[in-house]
């Protein structure tokens, strides 16, 4: 007697619909408008199946993803806010940012063919959203890209003494991570996860040993250390290192690509995030106050070339993954969502994950405009705590923040006022959009300021775009 097989397998897609409805959420919605229609993630179709990430991968890709620069500059913000009002901002605004991580997840819930934060703002907003948001998204990661790409250079200057004009170090550092980029899945992002967090970690450790037995670098002889409690900073500085701490959370961006490539995010995207914020408040606190703390009025930004002379350049020489990995997190994504469109544009999205002549000239040919831009940008604002506030205040407000108030809004119109938690949540989303607004015309204007005033100022080196001079941090 024959017996019938069963086929019990179950597809990522399925997975997520299941949960969804499981869970009492909003019910998916299958027929929202995508460039593609209706149809399930692209990228379980055609060739290969990109959805290979589990729970642990993207915890490890997540901490690729945040843990990097904005680390470095939040002793700089301690020195100019002081140690307490820093501290304050350093824990409200990453949980802040999980909040709002969080609401990229219902929305993924409710469309779950969605590959990326543009696919959202295409379904709320429809082409002409999409479009804004596609150059918004771009803007973000190009910025971080090139702050990493600056940050190399720093490297690079510090180890070497100079040995080479700035710009041909940006060079060495674009060129780098193109070579980083040109695998496909993001899963070759997430295997740098362990080895870049011990790289951040070991280079804040190796200057805070060094701080703790030795004097700073520009400390004079005798030297009395000032700590401030609470600084007195004026309204630019203060504007200027609150965009700086956003930065540090600015990794939201790429959560909705990272949820499009998991094999199951509806379970396991909660629990990764509850690790990574956990994780990055505790470590950036830690951090930042050890650092300012030993270094008083001597914190610099990049903090590394707060240590010694000789200790900052073996800071930076064990943080060089770390960067490495932050620049390759943020340029995946870029270069990924210019091949989704690029395949779209060409009606070729069942072939987005084959191994094809197309396919792949396509991607090297997205990856390496993706970078020629990068280098572009990285010359033209070579300063690092510039290209930190600039992208936040242009980009990484909405990205972060603003964007994920508007998607609770399409959530949940016609509730709104159901009950006092959700008018409560109507106030918190409500404040999310004016903050947006405000990082985007306070903020713009302080970060350009002070980036002039740094190409004005007799003791930089480096004058304007496209300069050669020494950006070390030493």
């Amino acid at each position: 007697m024959a017996v019938e097989k069963t086929d019990n397998t179950t597809t990522p897609g399925a997975v997520e619909e299941q949960r969804s409805d499981d869970a009492n959420e909003l019910p998916v919605d299958e027929k929202a408008a995508t460039p593609d229609g209706p149809a399930e993630n692209i990228f379980s179709q055609g060739g290969a199946n990109y959805r290979t990430l589990s729970c642990w991968d993207t915890v490890f890709v997540l901490l690729t993803n945040q843990i990097g620069l904005g680390v470095l500059s939040l002793p700089g913000c301690l020195q100019v806010l002081g140690v307490v009002p820093g501290l304050i901002g350093i824990i409200g605004i990453g949980l802040v940012s999980y909040y709002t991580a969080f609401q990229l997840l219902q929305f993924y819930k409710r469309y779950p063919h969605v590959v990326n934060v543009v696919d959202m703002c295409r379904i709320i907003g429809g082409p002409y959203l999409e479009v804004v948001a596609g150059i918004g998204l771009l803007i973000k990661v190009m910025f971080t890209s090139a702050s990493a790409s600056v940050t190399l250079s720093v490297a690079f200057n510090t180890l070497s003494g100079h040995a080479f004009c700035t710009v041909a170090f940006l060079t060495i550092a674009v060129v780098a991570n193109w070579i980083l980029c040109l695998p496909r899945t993001v899963k070759f992002v997430s295997q740098t996860g362990i080895p870049s967090t011990i790289s951040i970690l070991a280079a804040a450790l190796v200057v805070m040993i060094s701080l703790g037995v030795s004097d700073p670098a520009r400390a004079p002889p005798g030297w009395e250390k000032e700590i401030k409690i609470v600084g007195n900073p004026t309204f630019r500085q203060a504007l200027n290192s609150c965009l700086k701490l956003c930065y540090a959370y600015a990794a939201n961006i790429s959560f909705v690509s990272y949820m499009a490539e998991m094999k199951d995010p509806v379970k396991d995207f909660p629990k990764a995030l509850a690790c990574l914020e956990a994780f990055s408040i505790t470590v950036y606190s830690i951090i930042a106050v050890a650092i300012y703390c030993l270094a008083g009025q001597y914190t610099t930004s990049p903090a590394l070339g707060s240590a010694p002379a000789i200790a900052a350049k073996a800071a930076y020489g064990v943080v060089l993954p770390a960067v490495f990995s932050t620049a390759m997190s943020f340029g995946h994504t870029g270069a990924k969502y210019m091949y989704v469109v690029a395949m779209r544009s060409m009606k070729a999205t069942h072939q987005i994950t084959d191994k094809s002549v197309k396919s792949w000239s396509t991607w090297i040919g997205c990856v390496t405009l993706y970078w020629v831009i990068v280098w572009v940008v990285s010359n033209a604002i070579p300063i690092f705590d510039s290209i930190l506030a600039i992208s936040s205040a242009t980009t990484i407000a909405w990205f972060t923040f603003g964007l994920s108030a508007v998607f609770w809004f399409h959530l949940h119109k016609g509730n709104m006022f159901s009950s006092w938690f959700m008018i409560l949540l109507f106030v918190v989303n409500v404040l999310l959009i004016v903050q947006s607004l405000f990082m985007n015309a306070a903020g713009l204007w302080s970060s350009i300021t002070e980036l002039l005033a740094i190409f004005d100022s007799d003791s930089s080196k480096v004058k304007g775009a496209f300069s050669c001079g020494d950006n070390s941090a030493i």
